[in-house]
């Protein structure tokens, strides 16, 4: 039933009637959020994944030191620290993510002033004209001039009594923390990008070089075969066997080229420049130091890794989104007032007698919505499952990144100790043919097999050693770099209202 009425005012002495009254009411209004609150069920909690993580990792770990935040260093070159260090000043990736960060950080403070009161000022000058023939039958007719001043304040705020507000501004905590988070892991990923980068072209030049040296060596067997085609102890087929030798590997240096200058070009652009504006000295991957990391714990990897520190701040930001979304079935006060000065004539405007004032209370709760609040709510806690299952599953695959590159690390070291077993077979096998063809003992046949595999073998370490030299940067990228989470106490500030 709705019953409607008129309303008034109606003064009456303060007592004890009204004291009571307001007892009642706020008992009434608790036990109404008691009840609000518990039909909607139980807050949601960032689950703590400590307990389900392993003990130690299926791969190994070898006995290096845990990976810090200069763990570029351990590369052993000045020129690929400063890369990394121009970087993190002018990457652009990383200036939008900073950019992403203001962002949150002001729509926080948004959301911090919905916590306090709002007063706003008003002014206003006003003059009507009522003409006489309004007032009088018939003339002479005089119009009426009045005069309006006024001066004034007004202010509301509203009583966050369900702790909506405080939900919404701890969502937007948890969120501008993500968005820190967000930009360490652009820094993170960026830093892993140049040192990978920096390596490719190291290879790549490397590569170049080994492509020109096994040219150098074709031609110089060449010249021998070209002799003795003069003496006739060299055949037609010998030296054209020769010359297509040292065509093929002539051809393989454009392709290297290509790759060393793009990937150089790449380089670069991750600086925050222009291809042209950065020079990049290395010269191979045969000459960096291996670091050595320690994998540790797997458990660190929840306080390591940004990417699992990002997820969780996520999921607490939506924990407290839930939290508004359960205090929106509970009632709201607000309280509005107005003071100000208000007269006919300017000169009056600033007397005492010129003051007007009003205060209110108003109290609004939620009846009958079509289901919209417990939608919301519904749709919330669905959000949130949602990022419970991501959050887990970044966990899941942070773990399988550490293991993956710990195999990488561990396998490559092993080929590359094979592959340098090759290389010295080759150059030796090399070094007798060449030999054996000045002294004219040996068919072209063999001389071109031994050429072949030393180029091959040699240009195989240098993948194998870029190889292991990528999986060391990806396990550092893995164990997050150095990066540490905040500690809950620093990050709590912002929560503060």
């Amino acid at each position: 039933m709705i019953e409607g009425g008129a309303t008034g005012t109606a003064e009456r002495p303060a007592g004890g009637g009204a004291a009571g009254g307001a007892r009642v009411a706020a008992f009434g209004m608790v036990l109404g959020a008691t009840l609000a609150l518990s039909a909607c069920g139980e807050a949601p909690v960032t689950p703590d994944l400590t307990g389900e993580m392993p003990k130690t990792w299926t791969a190994g770990t070898d006995a290096g030191t845990e990976v810090g935040s200069d763990w570029v260093r351990g590369f052993g070159s000045r020129e690929l620290e400063r890369l990394v260090a121009l970087a993190d000043v002018d990457n652009l990736d990383i200036a939008q993510a900073s950019a992403r960060v203001a962002q949150a950080e002001a729509e926080l403070a948004a959301r911090r002033a919905d916590l306090a009161p709002s007063v706003d000022g008003s002014g206003s000058v006003s003059r009507a004209v009522t003409p006489g023939t309004r007032s009088s039958f018939s003339p002479p007719f005089r119009a009426t001039v009045s005069d309006s001043y006024q001066l004034g304040l007004a202010g509301s705020w509203t009583l966050d009594v369900g702790g909506r507000l405080r939900a919404l501004t701890a969502a937007q905590v948890a969120t501008t923390q993500a968005s820190r988070i967000e930009r360490d892991a652009v820094r993170l990923s960026t830093s892993t990008a140049i040192v990978d980068a920096w390596l490719r072209v190291g290879a790549a030049r490397e590569r170049i070089r080994i492509a020109r040296e096994s040219v150098a060596t074709a031609e110089r067997t060449l010249a021998i075969y070209k002799r003795r085609i003069e003496v006739g102890t060299a055949t037609a087929l010998d030296l054209a066997q020769q010359e297509s030798l040292v065509a093929s590997q002539r051809a393989a240096v454009p392709d290297l080229e290509i790759e060393a200058r793009q990937t150089r070009n790449a380089l670069v652009i991750l600086t925050g420049r222009s291809p042209e504006a950065l020079d990049v000295k290395t010269g191979g991957v045969s000459g960096v130091r291996v670091p050595t990391i320690s994998a540790g714990i797997p458990s660190r990897l929840l306080t390591r890794r940004p990417d699992v520190a990002s997820a969780e701040a996520t999921l607490e930001a939506q924990s407290a989104n839930v939290e508004a979304a359960r205090a929106a079935f509970l009632p709201e006060i607000t309280l509005t007032g107005s003071t100000g000065l208000a007269s006919a004539f300017l000169k009056n405007l600033l007397r005492p007698d010129a003051i007007a004032a009003q205060a209110a209370a108003g109290l609004t709760a939620p009846i009958f919505d079509a289901g919209a609040r417990q939608a919301s709510l519904d749709q919330a806690r669905a959000r949130h499952e949602e990022l419970v299952a991501a959050y887990r599953s970044t966990v899941h695959q942070a773990l399988g990144d550490v293991e993956n590159a710990l195999i990488a690390v561990e396998q490559n070291r092993r080929h590359e100790v094979l592959q340098r077993a090759v290389v010295t077979a080759a150059r030796r096998a090399q070094k007798l043919t060449e030999e054996r063809l000045s002294e004219g003992t040996i068919d072209v046949t063999t001389v071109l097999e031994a050429e072949r595999t030393l180029f091959s073998a040699e240009q195989a370490l240098v993948s194998v050693r870029l190889a292991r030299l990528r999986a060391v940067v990806s396990l550092a990228g893995a164990l997050g770099g150095g990066w540490i989470k905040e500690r809950p106490q620093v990050a709590a500030k912002d929560a503060t209202p």
